[in-house]
Formats: C-alpha cells, structure tokens, sequence
C-alpha cells in the first residue's frame, strides 16, 4: 500500500514544510502572551497617576450609598406591575365625523364605442350596396342586415355614413366614411 508519495524528496520537503509552520504557530502564541503582559502592568502604572480611577475600582462596601438608595421611596401611578390585567386607557374624545355625500346614482355605465371604421362601398347594377368595415387590422365586408365579427349588425348604409348596432351592448352608433 502506498502512502501516497512517489519520491522521497517530496516527503522530506513537505516533512520540512511541517516543521516551519509548527514553529510559526508556536511563536506567534508565546509572542501574544508576552505582549499582553506590558498593557496590563500600564494599565497599573496609570491608576497609580490618577487617585480617583483607584477609588472608583475599590471593593469596600459603601454603606452610605445603600442608605440613601433605602429611604428613596416608590412613587408610581399606584399600577401593580405583578398583575396580568391591563391597565384601563384613558377616556380620548372622538372628534364627530360627518358623513360623506352620498354618491349619486348616474345609472349604468355607457356602453363601449364601436371601434370600427367605414373605409368604402361598392355596388353593381342589381346587387345591394357592400360597405368595407376596417376594425384594427381586420377587413370585413358586409350588406344591409348582415352581423360583421359577430358583434356588430350593420343596419342601415347611407352615402356618407353606415348605422351600426352593437348587438351585445344593444348600442347604436354612426360610423362616418373615413377619408384615410
């Protein structure tokens, strides 16, 4: 079984590499130990300078203190802090709100416009009139009673003008001949 090298030398050089790094580890933790030891014995030379940073830092138990905070008396709004009930809100006068106009009734919506353009006519001898109806991109063709896009009912065509009935909105409209 192999340990995973193919030559010596490789193993020596990674064995050295070890070695390095260990000792690099070693030295830096002995080096932040000896490096905290100077910060704390500064830290003692400067309460020796400044008298009031020893007496802040003294352990005795100062009586007077604790009696003054004794005789301090509780003075609260008379709440129990160790009951679960809340405590009653304040009574807050409501300004009077007056009530809003009421919306008046416009009745249904109109219905939609019939989007539909007359764009011409034609007519043979002996044959009722066609009129070219443009909706979008569409181009129908139609005749006095017929339903165009199973929506729209042509009802009457004049010169200059086609009456058309919404069949779904039972709307009548107009349609004047377009000049584009």
């Amino acid at each position: 079984m192999k340990a995973g090298t193919d030559s010596r030398t490789k193993t020596w050089v990674a064995i050295g590499l070890g070695v390095i790094a260990l000792l690099l580890v070693v030295r830096a933790y002995f080096s932040n130990a000896s490096q905290a030891a100077p910060a704390t014995t500064t830290a003692r030379s400067t309460a020796k300078a400044n008298p009031k940073a020893i007496s802040s830092l003294d352990p005795t138990l100062r009586t007077d203190l604790l009696r003054a905070s004794e005789q301090t008396k509780y003075e609260g709004k008379g709440r129990n802090i160790f009951l679960a009930e809340a405590e009653p809100l304040p009574e807050v006068k409501q300004p009077v709100m007056q009530e809003p106009p009421k919306p008046v009734d416009q009745g249904p919506p109109p219905p939609p416009p019939i989007n539909m353009k007359f764009i011409g006519f034609a007519s043979k001898p002996g044959e009722q009139k066609k009129i070219f109806l443009m909706q979008n991109e569409d181009v129908f063709v139609a005749t006095e009673g017929e339903i165009v896009n199973r929506r729209y009912k042509v009802v009457k065509i004049n010169p200059n003008s086609v009456e058309i009935e919404d069949v779904l909105n039972n709307n009548h409209q107009s349609i004047p001949l377009s000049q584009s």
